[in-house]
């Protein structure tokens, strides 16, 4: 499974960049798959390359229809009049979820994982995912499109949660450190009174 960057990690927050037609190769195919797995396993429905700690233009997406697709350097390019609020949830920011006002319908340009262009025109659920998924390619988090305090108060807690994990992670090192240390001397004091036996 891949580890999926929370948010606070900067590179949710970077724009990322297109993927070249020579890159399309097996080791991106491969990559997609793993992101179904590791998706699937934390049961997502999308899955961007930012998650995953890569700054490359590609999301995997899977709906209400069961249709696993493959979007290379997407292009939303056009969206319906009409907006509609849906709660919507993120595996880089788990545990949140909130209101958020998008299009209805989208369409959308992309590659698949072989590199053949595509236009899709999408709705519901699958809309809503292009969406939130080809936001993340841009560096940008579902809580932005929603209330400006919500989205601050989420920061600001993830980066406390952060914090927390990187002192236990601090404390945990040290404690080996110590034991090591403590092994070490021992070691050394048997072995010295061995050499004066």
């Amino acid at each position: 499974m891949l580890k999926i960057c929370k948010l606070g990690e900067e590179v949710l927050r970077k724009k990322s960049v297109p993927i070249k037609d020579e890159e399309i190769n097996d080791e991106l195919r491969a990559l997609a798959e793993e992101m179904f797995e590791t998706m699937e396993s934390a049961n997502g429905v999308g899955l961007a390359c930012p998650q995953i700690g890569k700054n490359i233009r590609m999301f995997v997406a899977e709906a209400d229809d069961d249709v696993k697709r493959v979007f290379i350097n997407p292009q939303i390019i056009a969206t319906s009049d009409d907006s509609v609020p849906y709660e919507e949830g993120c595996l880089s920011v788990p545990q949140v979820y909130e209101n958020i006002m998008r299009p209805s319908k989208v369409t959308v340009q992309a590659q698949d994982q072989n590199g053949k262009k595509f236009t899709l025109e999408a709705e519901g659920l699958l809309a809503r995912i292009i969406q939130h998924e080809n936001d993340h390619l841009e560096g940008v988090i579902f809580i932005d499109r929603g209330d400006a305090d919500f989205a601050k108060k989420t920061a600001e807690q993830f980066a406390k949660r952060a914090e927390r994990a990187a002192q236990k992670a601090a404390e945990k090192e040290a404690k080996a450190k110590k034991i090591a240390a403590k092994i070490a001397a021992k070691k050394a004091a048997k072995e010295a009174k061995k050499n004066n036996a």
